[in-house]
């Protein structure tokens, strides 16, 4: 989590903010605590989307499709105002680790009592899911949460009004893939219109996951494309199935939809045991639990300069949203009980408090607050040993880290069970800890772009760095340097900072494009102009900067998907058909292969055209975000490569309309002219 910047709001509806957990593909995520002490995760759409009526409309059907749901086996919404400036949702955290962190870093394939658990309380979340008019479309290991009382379900619905706004307001498809490669769905892979069998395909890679600790069609290291083919034709991996398991999961991963059980089916013939986790778990939710009782961290406030929200500041921007301990209730709790005693209302029994169920009033609208207690087991409130006064005063904020799911998305990853004691490391790098100390203002927090040579709207040579807190000498900045034919990444050691000045040393270079070309950074210096804006010099180069997006959803919803080569039979006559050029730009953070392009050609022999065609596939890193997209050079793809192929160099990306039609420009990082590709 990151501070909030001092354009951000200090409350949004009866909500306190408490700090940023990222940017995606809809907006940005905060976390928030309510005026009672629960600890949530607010949503809020970016400008450019809630400027979209057709968008506004879409998300505030999703929203009452996500209220109906109820948080029956997911994450329930408590609160939203699809109405303001600028729309939210606040969604509830669930106390527990994902699927993923047990089975992947913990306890290994769960016994196959546990599994067909889980498979009854998967089913019926998504029966809920699936009568509200909702698909998933998401469901994999980190996106299902372990809890004493059963499975959860998080991060569906929202997405869905992104992908399928273009860019006129039109509700059409972008052609964007959504879904998580290696747990995704036939029809997924084909970009077919997506029914609630295609949640029952995904629950069934799931649960082979969960059976065997392997995904059944492989994962992504192996090519994302080909790993998308075998889900698509391929019979699943499923070694080492329990054969007790094999009909329930050879049955979710029928081809054909049709084929497949309904999850009320699953559900009816699977009913969730009391306890149903296996002990060594369920003792480390009770350790997990009392290392979140014992935890010691308050917030600290907002930054400097963070303003209150105009879409409903509340009476939430009186003395809560100064005082670190405002909404504190005198609740007991056991160490069974996930609740903090700063009211997060998660436990059960008379008596124990079950959080704020009436919002305080706000200046601007919003839905009602429907803080609904979650069961999580263990000594109930009406029997639970009350803790020394000491610990009322403790923030929801630790639980809300340290319980790994505040429905973000995925956009922040905390670690779970070493909260506190460094035993753990979220895959954002966190350890646990509510706030990791540094010296770094907050307004140089997140990422930043400029160009070193070349126009904005032209570029020769590109430079990001993404700033994360730390203290002096820790390398808490990751630079990205493009030129037309080398991509340098690396971390830089943190020398100094002060209220418009950070400076950093040192550098280690990370990934090299081409390999072993890159040298580490040299001195950089960051001074402030704005908040938004600021002068960046490394030596004799000086460049200036501006906010750029950051995250694990850095592509902009109007590049994702297939794109076609622009026909150009003035060029190649009859033979125009055999010139082929696909390209895929997928979803993912600066860093990450997002963008791939298959070329095709007849191959000539003596200069004469031959009937046989060759082909050469490529992939280029994501390496800026901020404006225009920003690739690196392209480098070998061994799935559709031939002897005459060349590697490519770097370049940029741009999305217009042409005779209103959405094209995209894929410009290299030198003088000269676009590729231009249509959506398929």
């Amino acid at each position: 989590m990151e501070p909030l910047n001092a354009q951000d709001p200090l409350v949004i509806g009866p909500f306190r903010l408490l700090g940023r957990l990222g940017v995606g593909g809809m907006g940005r995520v905060f976390l928030a605590r309510s005026a009672g002490g629960r600890t949530v995760a607010v949503k809020v759409v970016h400008a450019e989307l809630a400027a979209r009526d057709e968008f506004r409309r879409r998300f505030a059907r999703e929203v009452a499709a996500l209220e109906r749901v109820g948080g029956t086996g997911t994450a329930p919404v408590l609160g939203s105002d699809t109405d303001a400036e600028a729309p939210w949702v606040a969604i509830g955290y669930v106390p527990g680790p994902s699927l993923r962190t047990v089975v992947g870093d913990e306890s290994g394939p769960l016994p196959p009592v546990t599994v067909k658990a889980l498979a009854g309380g998967l089913a019926r979340a998504l029966v809920h899911i699936h009568t509200a008019g909702l698909v998933h479309r998401d469901l994999k290991p980190s996106n299902v949460l372990l809890t004493v009382d059963g499975p959860r379900l998080i991060d569906f619905g929202i997405a869905r009004a992104v992908d399928t706004v273009a860019e006129g307001g039109d509700l059409t498809t972008t052609g964007a893939v959504v879904g998580s490669p290696g747990f995704m769905s036939p029809e997924q892979v084909r970009g077919d219109r997506l029914t609630p069998a295609s949640d029952v395909f995904c629950l069934g890679s799931v649960l082979g996951y969960a059976a065997t600790g392997r995904a059944p069609f492989g994962t992504a290291d192996s090519g994302v494309h080909a790993t998308m083919f075998r889900i698509a034709h391929d019979e699943p991996d499923l070694t080492d199935l329990p054969a007790e398991l094999s009909g329930l999961i050879r049955a979710c991963l029928a081809k054909d939809p049709a084929g497949r059980p309904s999850a009320a089916e699953i559900a009816e013939a699977l009913p969730v045991p009391d306890p149903w986790l296996p002990a060594g778990v369920l003792a480390r939710l009770g350790r997990h639990a009392a290392r979140l009782l014992e935890a010691e961290t308050a917030p600290e406030g907002p930054a400097a300069g963070a303003r209150p929200s105009g879409t409903g500041a509340g009476d939430a921007t009186g003395d809560a949203a100064t005082d670190a301990t405002a909404g504190v209730r005198d609740t007991p709790t056991g160490a069974g009980d996930v609740r903090t005693s700063a009211g997060a209302g998660t436990g059960s029994g008379s008596g124990s408090g079950s959080g704020d169920r009436t919002p305080p009033p706000s200046a601007g609208p919003h839905r009602p607050v429907t803080d609904l207690p979650v069961p999580v087991g263990g000594p109930t409130g009406a029997t639970a040993p009350r803790p020394p006064a000491r610990r009322r005063a403790r923030t929801a904020l630790v639980a809300g880290l340290a319980a790994l799911a505040v429905a973000a998305g995925g956009l922040a990853y905390f670690s779970w069970p070493g909260l506190g004691t460094g035993d753990g490391g979220g895959k954002n790098g966190a350890t646990g800890t509510a706030r990791t100390p540094g010296i770094v203002p907050a307004v140089f927090l997140g990422a930043w772009e400029g160009v070193l040579q070349g126009s904005p709207d032209h570029p020769r040579e590109t430079a990001r760095i993404e700033i994360s807190q730390g203290a002096a000498g820790t390398k808490n900045a990751v630079y990205v340097q493009v030129t037309e034919n080398r991509m340098c990444m690396g971390r830089s050691r943190l020398v100094s900072a002060d209220e418009d000045k950070v400076v950093f040393g040192e550098s280690d270079v990370t990934t090299s494009v081409p390999d072993r070309r890159c040298v580490p950074a040299a001195h950089q210096t960051l001074t402030l102009r704005s908040p938004d804006v600021l002068e960046w010099s490394s030596g004799a180069a000086r460049a200036t900067f501006r906010k750029a997006p950051t995250g694990t959803e850095a592509v902009p919803a109007r590049y994702l998907g297939r794109w076609s080569r622009v026909p150009a039979p003035e060029m190649y006559g009859k033979n125009d058909g055999r010139y082929t050029s696909e390209v895929t730009i997928t979803q993912g953070p600066v860093g990450s292969p997002v963008f791939r392009v298959v070329n095709g050609y007849p191959r000539t022999v003596d200069g004469v055209l031959s009937s046989e065609d060759w082909y050469c596939g490529a992939t280029a890193v994501l390496a800026g975000a901020g404006g225009l997209l920003i690739i690196g050079p392209t480098t070998q793809d061994t799935t559709a490569w031939d002897r005459e192929c060349q590697q490519g160099l770097a370049g940029y990306l741009l999305v217009d309309k042409l005779k209103g039609k959405d094209r995209l420009l894929v410009y290299p990082m030198l003088d000269g002219e676009p590729n231009e590709y249509y959506r398929n």
